[in-house]
Parts: structure tokens; sequence; C-alpha cells
């Protein structure tokens, strides 16, 4: 690409991430608008770095979310915190493999470095390793690709030299209202969906200790035990002092998917929501959720490298030997490979700081309740969590209507407001009935931004009772 084509590239994003605040949150163009733009019959002849994206820009900007601005709250993504976005833009300018130490040593000791600062400020064991993935799934995958090979290894199976075929069973054990990713990542591993043994939960999705103590005391060989922080809808965080006690008197493996929710465990005003949480074998969490960094990145944590390690680990006669002074990534990730997410990682964290990190994630949970507190006094408005973090889900219809008809009045609400366009909201199952699922996790979102949410939801809700209530009414 010529130096050209990196200017204009600029001014596109440039362009785009300024007018954030006043761009409608949903993507106004239609699919078969996008496939109109982006379908042209194949390349024959090549054209200038240049005009490739003028078109590039012009083709996708009607079809882009405003998941980088104040008003997005329809799922638990972050927005691309500028520090990050412009790291990220050199790391591409760059052009650097970050498999290996010898294939990049500023890529290398930019992750040992950030992932130093990372263990710090989410106060887990400064010994962990930890990998740099794509996301949470993947982090998910690492973490229990290494418990597999530490509880098979205990009871003396190699499962990297000889596979699962003939291992001791592995038992998992997983809250009942577990996200969908940790169940996919057992599947990767060829352990399989629907073989783990679920635990009941509570009212708000958090695993009952009790109930697992009885279903882990009657198991015998391995076990892995995966708890949650930060439950999808409500936000909820299992007791994570109990567990831990748990999985340490029966010698299981405890890995915690902490894809948003382990960031609470970076402020001192939320810590107790997490209590025992640094006591676990493993974290998965996301690095564009909370973090705000760009996509494609997360972070596998792992309490014994050794396990980490063997289980990622890749040799091959070419890949130069490394030393105790060098860092080398790709034996903490499946990727050999890969983008150079430490750069990012590294920037941002610098950006934010320790207190930065803190004052955003309680800011967003201030808000949470905030608005909480604001639908609540709403007739036929009824919120469905006890708000604990940055998540709300919000039922309509009141006591008065059944549950199907709440259903319907929910999908209307959230239509309603999509189709007004000020904010973006989602919708999403919860215990068999729908609810209006509200996620604050965007950096640049202020107090005026939630109180369009509210106006917005409120209004919504105000014309979905009007409509239905002219309809059920009898005719003259």
């Amino acid at each position: 690409m010529t130096s050209s084509a990196l200017k204009t590239a600029f001014a596109h994003a440039d362009r785009f991430r300024s007018n954030l605040e006043s761009r409608p949150p949903k993507a106004p163009a239609s699919a078969e608008m996008l496939e109109l733009a982006f379908g042209l019959p194949t390349p024959e002849h090549g054209l200038d770095a240049d005009t490739v994206i003028d078109e590039l820009a012009a083709a996708a900007e009607p079809g882009l979310m405003g998941m980088a601005g104040p008003r997005f709250f329809g799922w638990v993504i972050g927005a691309s915190h500028e520090a990050g976005v412009a790291a990220d833009w050199l790391a591409s300018a760059w052009g650097q493999n970050a498999g290996n130490f010898h294939a990049s040593p500023a890529a290398a000791m930019a992750e040992k470095a950030a992932s130093r600062w990372l263990l710090d400020i989410l106060n887990l064991p400064q010994d962990s390793s930890v990998g740099f993935v794509t996301g949470a799934t993947m982090a998910n995958f690492t973490c229990l690709a290494a418990a597999r090979s530490e509880v098979l290894c205990r009871v003396g199976w190699d499962v990297e030299a000889d596979g699962l075929m003939g291992a001791p069973a592995v038992t998992v054990f997983i809250g009942a209202d577990a996200h969908a990713t940790v169940l996919n990542a057992l599947q990767y591993l060829g352990m399989g969906r629907k073989r783990v043994v679920a635990i009941e939960t509570d009212d708000q999705g958090r695993m009952r200790p009790t109930a697992l103590e009885a279903k882990i005391q009657a198991t015998v060989g391995p076990k892995i035990v995966v708890a949650q922080a930060g439950q999808i809808n409500t936000g909820a965080i299992d007791p994570m002092s109990d567990i831990v006690k748990i999985c340490r008197a029966a010698g299981a493996w405890l890995h915690v998917d902490g894809a948003f929710g382990l960031w609470a465990n970076a402020s001192s005003l939320l810590r107790s929501q997490t209590i025992g949480i640094e006591g676990a074998d493993s974290w998965a969490t996301d690095g564009h959720k909370w973090l705000q960094l760009p996509y494609e990145t997360g972070f596998a944590i792992v309490r014994h490298p050794a396990a980490h390690r063997r289980a990622m680990n890749i040799n091959a006669s070419y890949l130069p030997e490394t030393n105790g002074a060098q860092y080398e990534a790709s034996q903490y990730v499946p990727e050999l490979s890969r983008r150079a997410r430490g750069f990012a990682t590294w920037a941002l964290l610098r950006a934010l700081g320790r207190d930065g990190v803190e004052r955003m994630v309680v800011g967003h949970c201030d808000f949470a309740r905030y608005l909480a507190d604001k639908l609540k006094p709403e007739v036929g408005i009824r919120v469905e969590n006890k708000v604990r973090l940055n998540q709300v889900i919000i039922s309509f219809g009141g006591a008065e209507a059944d549950q199907q008809m709440r259903d319907t009045l929910t999908k209307a609400v959230i239509l309603e407001i999509q189709n007004r366009n000020r904010v973006f909201v989602e919708g999403g199952d919860w215990r068999g009935h729908w609810v209006l699922r509200v996620s604050i996790i965007s950096e640049p979102t202020q107090q005026a931004d939630i109180e369009l949410l509210a106006d917005e939801i409120i209004k919504a809700w105000k014309k979905v009772h009007e409509t239905h209530a002219m309809l059920a009414s009898p005719k003259a």
C-alpha cells in the first residue's frame, strides 16, 4: 500500500470516528444494498490502492453499526478506544509476525510487559502465564486445553501425545446459565457439549455451591469446574470463594469464564463480588469488552505456566531455540503466525492506567444502576435482574399480562427502539421469556446518553402499550 493510501484510510477513519456521536447507532443499509455495493464482478485488472480504499469506505460505511459510539447498548462489546486503535494501525503498518521472539523481538517483549501490567491490574497471581488470543472464546479454549492437559497428566495420561482415545474420562462441571462459547470450547477440545454436568443456579444465574459440592463428591476421576464472572444477561458473578474451596478439596481444576466480569476484580469498589477469584487455576477474558481494545484481542490466563505451555507449545526444526531472556508468545496460544496484539494492549493500558480502568468500569456499573432506578417506577416496566455490574434486563407488560403477552410486548418495544434509531438495544431469552438487554460498556458513554436511553425505552413502551390497548379494545 502506498503512502497516499494510508493517508486516505486515515482520513476516512478519522471522519467516521469524529461523527460517531451524531451517527445513528443502527446501520441504515439493507443486506441487498450492501450486496450490490460489494458484489462487483471479479476484478480482472488491479486499481491503485488509494482508489480501492475510497471504494471500500463508500461500500462499507452505510452498513457500519455505531459500536464505537456512546449510544450502543446492544451487546457486551466495547468501543475501540483511540489509543488502542492507533497502536493497532501501527501494528498493521509494521507488519510483524508475533509468533516468536526471533520473528519480532519488539512484539514479544510488548506482550511480556503488557501481561505483567494486566495481571497486576486484574489482581491475579503475578506468576501466571498469559496468552494473547482472538477473544474470550479462544481464551476459554486455551485455558480449558491447559486444564485438560493437567488433570489428565495427574493420572498419568499424556493427552498431547496420545490424544483422547482411551484416556480416562474427564468430568466437566458447569453452571446451568453458562455462556454458549464455553460449550463451544469444550466441543472444539473433543470433550463434548452434552457431556457436561450442569450445576443448578440461583435466580441471577449464579452457580449454587451446595449443588456443585454434591455433584463433585459423587464423581471419581479427573475433574474440571467452569465458573462464571459476569452472566451474560444479569451480570452476576458466581460465589468464587466457596467454589474455590470445593475445587481444592476435590482436586479439580477451576476455570473462570470472565469475558467481562473479571474486570470487576480491577476495582476496589466492586471486588466484594469477586472475592476468592484469584484462587482459580485459569481465567479467560476479552480485551475488546471493558478494556476497549480493537477486536481480536483476548487473554488466556493460567496459574500453572507449565500446563499452559504443554497444551499449546509448538516445535519445528526451523523454529529457533529460545533462552531464558526471550519471551516466546507462541507457547501460550494455538497460533504460530499471528497478529502482534501486544502493541495495542500495551498502549491502552499505558493510556488508561490502573485508575482509568477502574474509573471506567465503576462508572458503567453506576450508569446501569441509575438506569434501573429510573425505569422501575414506570408502570408496566419491570427490571428483571439485581443490577450489580453493567447489565440491565427489562420486560414489559406488568403483572396483568401473561407470559406470552409480555414476550410480545417486549419484542415490540425493542423493535420500536431500533426503528427510532437514537440508541441501540437488543433482546434475548432469560429463563424462558424474552427480555430487552442493556449492556453499558462503551467508554464514550456519558450521563446524557443514559438519560436518552431511559427516555427512549419509556417512550417506546408507552407507544407499544397504547397501540396494544387500541387493538385489544372492543370495537364500537
